[in-house]
């Protein structure tokens, strides 16, 4: 009997596993995405992600043109993530882009990349990281 449960413990054990690892791999849902993006990214970025929010202009760099489809093509997802995460200067780039981690879940960030995407820059991953301009 004690065979038979360990069985079934491992069955169930291997199954939330493979749950667990696809809901890692989903890119996130667009639409939550967008309301995260116009609260906590559009004040610099803008509402079209253009980098012309109204707290652009006190920036020094500009905030990214995240429409720019030839750029961001060159972003993995998981760099976005890390660039939003832990803030501009953790990835090389701009210490006034702040790192997001203690005020947005995980998911909150998934769904703002998958936003970014889909709506703004209309693109995906599509080759290596270019210099930053």
């Amino acid at each position: 009997m004690l065979k038979v449960y360990l069985v079934i413990g491992f069955i169930a054990a291997f199954a939330l596993n493979i749950s667990l690892l696809a809901n890692a791999t989903e890119k996130g849902d667009p639409a939550k995405g967008k309301d995260v993006f116009t609260q906590k990214c559009s004040p610099c970025h803008g509402l079209t992600g253009h980098g012309d929010g109204p707290a652009a202009a006190s920036l020094q760099p500009p905030p990214r043109n995240l429409s720019d489809a030839k750029y961001v093509s060159t972003l993995t997802d998981e760099r976005m993530f890390k660039t939003i995460s832990e803030g501009g200067a953790a990835v090389g780039k701009s210490p006034a882009m702040p790192s997001w981690k203690s005020s947005l879940s995980e998911s909150d960030i998934w769904n703002v990349i998958a936003y970014v995407r889909q709506d703004i820059c209309k693109c995906q991953y599509k080759g290596e990281e270019k210099e930053n301009k």
